[in-house]
């Protein structure tokens, strides 16, 4: 059976790179930055925090 963890959304607003992340646990959270690296980076070391203390 599957079951949705998290959703992810990135968009481009301008110079800026916006991920939006929305999970039961961890809430709706939003990441900004010019560099789609670092908006990359702050998204999946939120989400390994949130799964590996959940799990």
């Amino acid at each position: 059976m599957e079951e949705t963890l998290c959703n992810v959304e990135f968009i481009k607003d301008n110079n800026d790179y916006i991920a939006r992340v929305q999970s039961e646990i961890g809430g709706l959270r939003e990441y900004r930055s010019a560099s789609l690296e670092e908006v990359l980076e702050q998204v999946i070391i939120d989400l390994q925090e949130e799964f590996e203390t959940a799990g």
